[in-house]
């Protein structure tokens, strides 16, 4: 936006620069081009009056008005036919114009190009024969003068003329220019502040305000916004409150539920009630295993944090650490590799990545046969970092990957459908949260690959 109202201010200063300047260039070139026509004219019909009176001190004038110009740029020419004769005077070289002066008694202005001028502006005027009392007899063409004027002088001052504006423009425009960065970044410091605060928000940070400057209408925007979060802040807290006043309400019950029924079975000699109680604690588990299940997917839709630059390789190091021993007795190896450069950082809510890769490296260790191996890997690309768990599995087809994130919908692990059927929809709600994205692919080898893309970020920043 910026960079568009620097071109504004830009493009308008050099649109009145236009149609200011160059009319202005086109008179006064137009002023000095006929100036310098009538001066050289005037000088021609002088030089023509002398011709016409014919006398010996008419005839020196004009020798003496001749040789004043130069005579390697510029030169008059005198014809006539025995007037001023031993002047030492040129004679012009026959054409349509000196055909005109001497025929018709006109005068002809030759600037030698249609486009400005030529190198030479060439004055044709007929001289009349002039008597003694000084009167000019119109009827009677006696010779003609012509003075081929070179045009360099006015070249240069039309140089001058042109590039003196066009470097005045060229100022006025770096100024406006300078000043359009400054007015520009003013006008839009109010929009900044509330996109660092739409930001800040996006990445968790419901405290984020907007400082309510500028305009009138950012100001209105900025309270609104403000107030928004707010709001939001305040409903997210109360979801919070509910979530943990949740979580104390349902596990008392369920625990008190079954310690009750590990009580009745430890006082039972009858097989068939054992078995209706076992049957029963059972279920309690597997009621247990949802509603914790259902806990934390709650406390990952309601937890709103600020994402922070965090080491990737660190968290993943540390989760296989706490993995491997339940691997090591099924022989599954665990294996970490990846192209990322060095230790890479990236943005997310502290937590959440350890969360997520619990819940992937249990479906994965689930579902994979003793001996096999599951291999984690991490590959930069760009500002993005990708983190993909690959098992050996049975892996899904094209059906399953498409409701694995629902939630309850439990997959076809080695000991059949077990879990609560929320574990992916928790990894998925995490890593959106964080602004990442998830998806299941078939692993090169057989089995199923859970590739999590992430935001990079260089160490200790965001």
């Amino acid at each position: 936006m910026i960079r568009q109202l620097i071109r504004s201010y830009v493009l308008l200063v050099a649109v009145a620069i236009a149609l200011f300047t160059v009319p202005v260039a086109f008179t006064l070139t137009n002023q000095l081009r006929g100036d310098t026509s009538q001066a050289v004219q005037r000088e021609a019909e002088t030089m023509a009056r002398l011709l016409g009176a014919g006398d010996t001190a008419s005839c020196a004038a004009l020798a003496q008005m001749a040789g004043a110009y130069p005579k390697k740029e510029e030169q008059v020419e005198v014809t006539a036919t025995d007037r001023c004769a031993g002047q030492g005077l040129n004679e012009p070289v026959p054409d349509a114009a000196l055909a005109v002066a001497l025929e018709r008694g006109r005068a002809t202005v030759d600037w030698g190009s249609k486009f400005i001028w030529g190198e030479n502006l060439v004055v044709t005027v007929p001289a009349f024969e002039r008597s003694p009392d000084g009167k000019t007899k119109t009827d009677n063409v006696v010779g003609a003068v012509r003075i081929m004027f070179s045009t360099d002088h006015l070249t240069d001052r039309l140089w001058q003329i042109w590039g003196f504006r066009a470097a005045l423009a060229l100022l006025v425009l770096l100024a406006a220019a300078i000043i359009g960065v400054f007015a520009a970044r003013r006008l839009t410091a109010p929009l900044r502040q509330l996109n660092e605060m739409a930001s800040k928000m996006s990445d968790g940070d419901l405290t984020a305000r907007s400082p309510v400057t500028g305009p009138q209408e950012t100001q209105t925007l900025a309270r609104t916004l403000n107030q928004a979060g707010e709001r939001l802040d305040t409903l997210i807290a109360s979801q919070r409150i509910f979530v943990a006043d949740a979580s104390h309400q349902l596990r008392t019950p369920l625990t008190a539920l079954r310690l009750s029924l590990d009580n009745i079975a430890d006082g039972t000699d009858d097989e068939f009630v054992r078995e209706d109680v076992e049957q029963a604690t059972a279920e309690v588990v597997r009621m247990s295993r949802l509603v914790n299940g259902l806990l934390v997917l709650a406390r990952a839709e309601a937890k709103v944090t600020a994402a922070e630059p965090l080491s990737l390789r660190e968290i993943i190091q540390e989760r296989l650490d706490v993995w491997r021993p339940a691997a090591d007795e099924r022989g599954v190896t665990i294996t970490l590799r990846g192209s990322a450069d060095g230790r890479p950082f990236v943005l997310a809510s502290p937590g959440h990545l350890d969360q997520v890769l619990d819940n992937v490296l249990s479906n994965a260790l689930e579902v994979s046969p003793d001996g096999a191996a599951i291999t984690v890997s991490m590959e930069t690309r760009g500002d993005e970092v990708v983190l993909s768990v690959l098992d050996e599995g049975p892996g899904m087809s094209d059906a399953e990957k498409s409701r694995a994130f629902d939630r309850f919908w439990r997959g076809q692990g080695l000991t059949g459908r077990s879990g609560s059927g929320l574990g992916l929809a928790v990894v998925k709600q995490l890593v959106t949260d964080d602004n990442g994205t998830v998806a299941l692919k078939d692993a090169p080898g057989g089995g199923l690959c859970v590739a999590l893309t992430l935001r990079a970020t260089r160490h200790g920043g965001g």
